[in-house]
């Protein structure tokens, strides 16, 4: 019989695994390692995002039971405490690279100017409970880690992340983030920080977010508003001279606030760096930080991230980026399936049909009308 492919080996296909294996050999990972290598590691961990295994037993139970379908696509079953030691020893390094080395693939196949490329940034919190959480601790009784993200709402997709505990600041973590010079940063109140902000204005970036209820606009001056605006006030100014501590104000650029009344009757006050750009398209722009929360709740609603099998540093940012990653084959799976169906619904289509002997594109296809009886049964029937 023809043997053919699962839905979890079309998902497979998609990742670069000449990529993969030469991260491997330049981080080591493989050294010392008897059976169970970092590519049987990566395998498993993606088979439980995409299955939605909760625990290490679940997911030894559940590839045990498909060996031999493990077999064609180089998997592999492992043991609770095997996979449990790799997740906690294994360089992580490897994760990340693969995740970054797709991430920039991702990107260079949607070529655009850079300033039409929006970045939203924002952080979500992984609770963490149990033995290893340690260097989590946010106080006597809680754990916890955050993850930060930089979203492209265009491509709908992360471009960088990064793991710290959770009682890092945002901006702390900010600061660290690459910077693409010329692109548009829209962030919230977590990463409120002139000198920050004078990084990314000297970068050419254009800034949107939002001010602090007690920070003035200093020598402001007001803008005409355009007819049939929903914008309430727009000013040109500059943000106080001095910061806390008497210190000097690094952002000595003017800056625009913009007043605007939400859907839900709430104020905001915008502040933007961009002078000239109309209003309306400042306030759409901050409107678009949103869908990095929507991101945050598919990730969680679709991947193994609420909660994790591994509590160290080690296995906790693994399994984020490995979960990042089954989040990329999604999309690309999205892409080639070329349904109008949403992601959230093909994650259901790929979690019930992981393992069966399909291709992606035939996993929505409806089943036959009539059921056709092999042709010893038609003889049967007819002599009846």
């Amino acid at each position: 019989m023809r043997h053919k492919n699962t839905v979890f080996h079309d998902l497979l296909k998609l990742v670069p695994w000449n990529t993969f294996d030469a991260l491997v050999a330049r981080h080591g990972a493989d050294d010392l390692v008897r059976s169970f290598t970092t590519r049987h590691q990566l395998i498993a961990l993606l088979y439980a995002q995409f299955s939605g295994a909760e625990s290490l037993r679940a997911i030894e139970t559940a590839m045990g039971s498909h060996q031999a379908r493990l077999y064609h696509l180089g998997g592999k079953a492992p043991a609770r405490s095997t996979f449990a030691d790799a997740n906690g020893s294994r360089c992580p390094l490897v994760f990340t690279g693969l995740l970054e080395h797709m991430l920039a693939q991702a990107d260079r196949k949607t070529r655009r100017e850079m300033k039409d490329v929006v970045r939203l940034i924002d952080s979500t919190s992984l609770h963490l409970a149990g033995v290893g959480c340690e260097w989590a601790r946010f106080s006597a009784d809680v754990c916890g880690a955050k993850a930060h993200v930089i979203f492209d709402p265009d491509l709908g997709r992360p471009v960088y992340h990064s793991l710290t505990a959770a009682k890092i600041n945002d901006i702390t973590a900010a600061k660290e983030m690459p910077i693409e010079a010329g692109a548009t940063y829209v962030f919230d109140l977590g990463y409120y920080d002139y000198e920050w902000w004078a990084r990314l204005d000297a970068a050419g970036c254009r800034i949107v977010t939002r001010f602090k209820t007690n920070t003035p606009l200093c020598a402001a001056k007001d803008l005409p508003l355009a007819p049939g605006t929903r914008v309430m006030s727009d000013r040109i100014g500059f943000l106080p001279a001095r910061q806390a501590k008497a210190r000097k104000n690094p952002m000595a650029d003017a800056v625009r606030e913009i007043v605007v009344v939400t859907d839900t009757g709430k104020t905001l006050r915008l502040l933007s760096n961009d002078l000239d750009a109309p209003a309306d398209e400042i306030a759409d722009i901050y409107k678009r930080r949103w869908l990095i929360e929507l991101f945050f709740r598919l990730m969680k609603q679709t991947l193994r991230i609420k909660r994790l099998m591994g509590r160290s540093q080690n296995a906790v940012r693994i399994q984020l980026a490995a979960a990042l990653i089954a989040h990329l084959l999604l999309r690309l799976a999205q892409s080639i399936e070329k349904s109008s169906r949403g992601f959230l619904d093909l994650a259901r289509l790929v979690k019930a049909n992981l393992m069966h002997r399909k291709s992606i594109v035939d996993m929505r296809a409806p089943p036959p009308r009539h059921y056709q009886y092999p042709p010893q049964y038609e003889l049967l029937l007819c002599s009846a």
